[in-house]
């Protein structure tokens, strides 16, 4: 049974690359490094009832298991070629791996991403995927670099995957902006071409993954700095300002989590730069605040009053 599944996988997932010498199928793959590239590497584990509802459908699964490890590659500057995978199942379930790899594959195939081994095994539904990418010597972007004076940006919008978790199950599902809500939730876009634009302009960045206080807060501590965010400049989409009031979807925007967008910090010279290439890229990217000297991330109206924040993000082991 177990590889009759593996098979079903490599059927499903297969995309021809010239770099991998020996993919699925031996006790290891084997792949090259191209001359003058260096290797980023990222994994993420996704567990049933913690990253994804149960219910959820095997193809979503597929395609976030993937998205959320592209977009850690996105916010490194890299550009995505191999992954591993592997898969925790309460049984044999071919329609399950089917379903799941058909996803997967979706989002693979938009990067010519190779899918070269992995494990399956039994037990309560897990996912982990190890994903490789190529960045040129010394041009990958890090957390460590952002300077007082440089501005904060944000890519597409936040607060949208957080307010899909809540629409859930809940009676209006099927209206139009719930289910893009909900597809924002269950399929998130990695910003792999943003963050490749970026490693010409930016000093630091992240992707959004825990929310965005906290994320950002990630970069302050590696950079030695504190960030100021205007609260009436996060970008939020129509559907969340549809049907949440402001003081909830500011709260899913600054800490809901699972919006896989990036954040990241560019010098003001920088600036006009990064407009136009987002802009030929098609992908919106929204000046939100500036780092300054101290620590920690404050956020204040427009006015420039403190806005009295209750939760700051994801925490696996305070969540």
């Amino acid at each position: 049974m177990e590889f009759s599944l593996i098979d079903r996988i490599r059927e499903r997932t297969a995309q021809g690359r010239d770099d991998v010498r020996l993919g699925i199928g031996d006790d290891a793959a084997v792949v090259s490094v191209p001359a003058g590239q260096e290797l980023a590497v990222a994994i993420d584990t996704m567990v049933e009832g913690v990253h994804f509802p149960p219910g959820t459908r095997a193809a979503d699964i597929g395609w976030k298991s993937l998205a959320v490890n592209l977009s850690d590659l996105a916010a490194m500057g890299a550009t995505p070629a191999w992954a591993l995978l592997a898969m925790t199942l309460p049984k044999g379930d071919a329609d399950f791996i089917d379903d799941f790899a058909t996803g997967f594959a979706q989002l693979a195939q938009s990067y010519r991403l190779a899918l070269v081994g992995g494990d399956t095994t039994r037990g309560a539904l897990t996912i982990s995927v190890a994903v490789h990418g190529f960045v040129p010597p010394g041009k990958a972007l890090m957390r460590d670099g952002a300077k007082p004076g440089d501005a904060i940006f944000v890519t597409g919008t936040l607060g949208d995957a957080a307010a899909g978790l809540q629409l859930l199950g809940k009676h209006g599902d099927d209206d139009a902006r719930s289910l893009f809500l909900i597809e924002r939730l269950n399929r998130p876009t990695p910003r792999v071409a943003a963050g490749l634009a970026l490693r010409s302009h930016a000093t630091a960045c992240i992707d959004v993954s825990d929310g965005l206080l906290a994320d950002l807060g990630h970069i302050c501590v590696a950079s030695g700095v504190g960030a100021e965010i205007d609260v009436s400049l996060l970008p939020r989409s129509s559907s969340l300002l549809d049907l949440f009031d402001d003081t909830t979807s500011w709260d899913f925007a600054l800490s809901g989590g699972d919006d896989y967008e990036l954040c990241f910090t560019v010098p003001t010279q920088h600036i006009a730069a990064v407009q136009a290439d987002f802009a030929r890229l098609g992908c919106g990217a929204t000046k939100i605040g500036r780092i300054v000297e101290g620590e920690g991330v404050s956020v204040r109206h427009a006015d420039g009053k403190p806005l009295e924040l209750t939760h700051r993000g994801w925490d696996h082991f305070t969540s």
